[in-house]
C-alpha cells in the first residue's frame, strides 16, 4: 500500500491560481487527489482551471474572499452539501510592503484578515465534517517570517506568525478526532513575482544564493512532495508541526565571509 497516494481524496486549495498554491495543487493532483480551487478573480479563476484541465486534472473552482465571513460559510456549505473534502490547504495571501511607521490600520488589518481569519474560518467549517467522519487534513501556508523578521513586513510577519501558532493550537484540538493540522513555510522560490530580482548582478538575488545552504532559490516542484506528505496517510502522526521547505536558511547564521 502506498501510503502517499491520495486517489479518491479531495482537496480544496486556496488561491491556487499560480505561483506556490498552484505548484502544490498539481503536486495532490499528481497523486491522485481532486481538486477545489478558489481566486477573488473570476479571469484568474478561469485560467487556472485551463491549466489543471489541460493536465487532466479534476478540477473545479469557485470565487471566493476568504475575509468574507458570509461568503466563506456559503461557498464551504455548497461544496459540502456536494462531496466530502478530505484536505484543506490554507494559501491564500496578499502582502503590502510598508514600513512600520507609515501602514495604516486598514492595511495591516488587510493583511492579516487574508492570511490569519480567513485561514481559521475556512479551517473550521471544513472541519465539522471531518470532526464527524474522524479524518482530515488541514496544511496552513506559513513562511519563514513565521520566525524572523524583515524591513517592511510587519503586518505579513505578524499574520504568518499568528498563523503558525493558530495552526499547533487547532492541531490540540483536533488531533482526538484524528485530523492533522501542519504548516508549511515556504523560503525564497522561482515565481513570476521573484523574476525581477533573480537576474545575476540583482543585489537581492546575490543575497539569497549566499544565504541559502543549497546555494540556490527553490522552484516550485520543490514544494509538492511535502504538501502531499502532509496530506496524505504518510503523515497521520504529525501534528501541529512547521515543514520549513527553505533549502537550508533558517538552520544557519549564514555563509561565512571566508569559508574554511
Amino acid at each position: 500500500m502506498n501510503p502517499f497516494d491520495l486517489t479518491g481524496k479531495t482537496a480544496f486549495v486556496s488561491g491556487a491560481t499560480h505561483g506556490l498554491g498552484m505548484a502544490m495543487a498539481i503536486g495532490l493532483a499528481e497523486a491522485g487527489a481532486k481538486l477545489i480551487i478558489s481566486s477573488t478573480s473570476p479571469d484568474k479563476l478561469k485560467g487556472a482551471i485551463y491549466e489543471y484541465t489541460k493536465r487532466d486534472f479534476n478540477v473545479t473552482g469557485y470565487v471566493l474572499d476568504v475575509t468574507n465571513d458570509e461568503q466563506v460559510k456559503k461557498v464551504t456549505a455548497e461544496i459540502l452539501k456536494k462531496q466530502q473534502v478530505d484536505i484543506l490547504i490554507n494559501n491564500a495571501g496578499i502582502i503590502k510592503r510598508t514600513p512600520a511607521l507609515e501602514m495604516s490600520p486598514e492595511d495591516f488589518r488587510a493583511v492579516t484578515d487574508v492570511h490569519l481569519t480567513g485561514a481559521f474560518h475556512l479551517a473550521q467549517q471544513f472541519a465539522i465534517p471531518m470532526v464527524s467522519r474522524k479524518s482530515g487534513k488541514i496544511i496552513n501556508i506559513c513562511s519563514m517570517m513565521s520566525e524572523l523578521g524583515r524591513n517592511t513586513v510587519s503586518a505579513y510577519a505578524a499574520a504568518k506568525g499568528g498563523l503558525k501558532m493558530l495552526t499547533r493550537n487547532l492541531a490540540t484540538e483536533w488531533a482526538k478526532h484524528n485530523i492533522q493540522v501542519n504548516g508549511i513555510g515556504p523560503g525564497y522560490f522561482e515565481t513570476s513575482q521573484t523574476a525581477p530580482i533573480r537576474v545575476d548582478g540583482h543585489p537581492f538575488n546575490e543575497f539569497i544564493i549566499n544565504r541559502t545552504p543549497a546555494g540556490r532559490w527553490g522552484k516550485t516542484d520543490d514544494l509538492k512532495g511535502t504538501a502531499v506528505f502532509l496530506a496524505s496517510k504518510a503523515s497521520d502522526f504529525v501534528n501541529g508541526q512547521i515543514i520549513y521547505v527553505d533549502g537550508g536558511i533558517l538552520a544557519t547564521i549564514g555563509k561565512p565571509t571566508n569559508e574554511l
